[in-house]
């Protein structure tokens, strides 16, 4: 296996949105067995829940869909963002480039572009996230076939 050859996706918020979506997209690679070809992160832009598991709604939503996540908050730092900055404006000059930063909720085949943070929500706001989540990993993962 070739780390050229994986794509690289990252989400980013910070212990709801990001660590659903990482579990969901990790479960659908998973399920269609080509897991060796992603790499799959997330992370948030700000240091306040460093190391703290997802809210514990986020976890247990997943575990009702029967998804585990052992994902601990970790913050991303300026570096990492400079990087994707710089990717995005070198993927723009380069044809070839299929290097994007792109909200997960432009892939969503309901059209709600804003997956909304369930953070001061309850357990229906998280199913919502979940559900969109789902929607939006299955679209990208199609198109990225």
């Amino acid at each position: 296996r070739s780390l050229a050859l994986a794509v690289f996706c990252l989400f980013v918020c910070n212990i709801c949105r990001s660590p659903i979506a990482e579990a969901v997209f990790r479960k659908l690679v998973t399920d269609q067995n080509i897991s060796e070809n992603w790499v799959i992160d997330s992370g948030a832009v700000s240091d306040w829940n460093v190391g703290r598991s997802p809210d514990p709604r986020a976890v247990s939503c997943l575990r009702n869909h029967g998804i585990h996540t052992a994902h601990k908050a970790r913050q991303k730092t300026k570096f990492i963002f400079q990087f994707y900055r710089d990717l995005n404006r070198k993927s723009n000059q380069v044809k070839t480039c299929k290097a994007k930063i792109e909200l997960l909720g432009s892939y969503d085949p309901q059209k709600q572009l804003i997956i909304e943070d369930p953070y001061y929500g309850n357990d229906s706001d998280f199913e919502t996230v979940y559900q969109q989540c789902v929607r939006c990993c299955r679209a990208f993962l199609e198109k990225a076939h």
